[in-house]
Formats: C-alpha cells, structure tokens, sequence
C-alpha cells in the first residue's frame, strides 16, 4: 500500500509543472510565457513593456536571442 506522502503525482499536477516556465527577461515564474523556437521565454508584462522594440505591425514579434519571427497568434 501506498501512503499520501509517496503519492505520485497526478496528470494535471505534472502538467501544471511543466507550464509554469521562467521569464527569460525578469526571471519570474508565470503561467504563461510567449516562447520563441529557440528557447526564449517572455511574460506578458515584460512583452507589454519591450512590445515597441519586438514588433513593428502587432502580429508578429521578433525573438531578441536568435531574430527569428514568432507570431501573436491573432492572424
């Protein structure tokens, strides 16, 4: 038998683990990131402070790390 404190973990706990992924400008850990291919990670309070300098039309954003174009996903 299995005791509550050697539990595994369930699905959703795992996946929520895994979600939760660390900004790659301010560091904080946030439910939600815009990620790029590369690796990079940007919250979206950094994304609305530094939204001027990553995108020229709102529909794509431009990864700081590799240039590579990601977009918002509203298209």
């Amino acid at each position: 038998m299995e005791t509550s404190s050697k539990r595994k973990s369930s699905y959703r706990e795992k996946r929520k683990k895994v979600r939760q992924a660390a900004c790659s400008c301010c560091k904080t850990q946030s439910s939600f990131n815009w990620q790029c291919r590369c690796g990079f990670a940007i919250c979206q309070n950094c994304m609305d402070e530094n939204f001027w300098g990553m995108s020229c039309n709102g529909i794509t954003w431009v990864c700081p790390d590799c240039g590579d174009s990601n977009g918002f996903g509203n298209q």
